[in-house]
């Protein structure tokens, strides 16, 4: 089955992949403190067969890696504990949703959300999507507050 392509050249399948791909590395770069080149070059190789968004998937990884101290004080106020006390799996999927609400104003926040959410699902905890969702919603409201309010076409 062949896949109408959109206007603005964007394939969301390679870019769901790319992201279930850079939560991979930022959890692989939380866990082993590796440099964020060594975990780019691996996961890149992996994902160059998988048929993904290449250059999405490093602005994650880079983007998250250079905000981190950012990205993680504009979490703190949505978060019930510190960033650090969170299961890395899902500290990873809201470093990179943070990063795309509020770097990546070209992304919908309601893509962001239903992203992170569904990766969660597929690599975190049993309920670790919930608690996803409610971070997010929050934080897209904050952060996105006109787009949020916008009404739906």
């Amino acid at each position: 089955m062949s896949r109408a392509p959109r206007r603005d050249g964007i394939d969301p399948v390679a870019r769901s992949r790319a992201r279930r791909r850079a939560l991979q590395a930022v959890y692989a770069w939380q866990m082993a403190g590796a440099r964020v080149n060594d975990v780019i070059a691996q996961f890149a190789h992996e994902q160059a067969k998988e048929v993904a968004d290449l250059e999405y998937f490093e602005d994650l990884v880079r983007g998250v890696d250079k905000h981190r101290a950012d990205l993680d004080a504009a979490l703190a106020p949505f978060l019930d504990r510190e960033i650090e006390q969170v299961d890395p799996i899902e500290r990873a999927v809201l470093r990179i949703a943070a990063f795309e609400l509020r770097l990546r104003p070209d992304v919908p926040y309601r893509v962001v959300i239903n992203e992170a959410i569904e990766t969660v699902k597929r690599f975190g905890a049993e309920h670790g999507h919930t608690y996803i969702n409610g971070v997010l919603d929050h934080a897209a409201a904050a952060w996105r507050a006109t787009e949020v309010q916008a009404p739906r076409k």
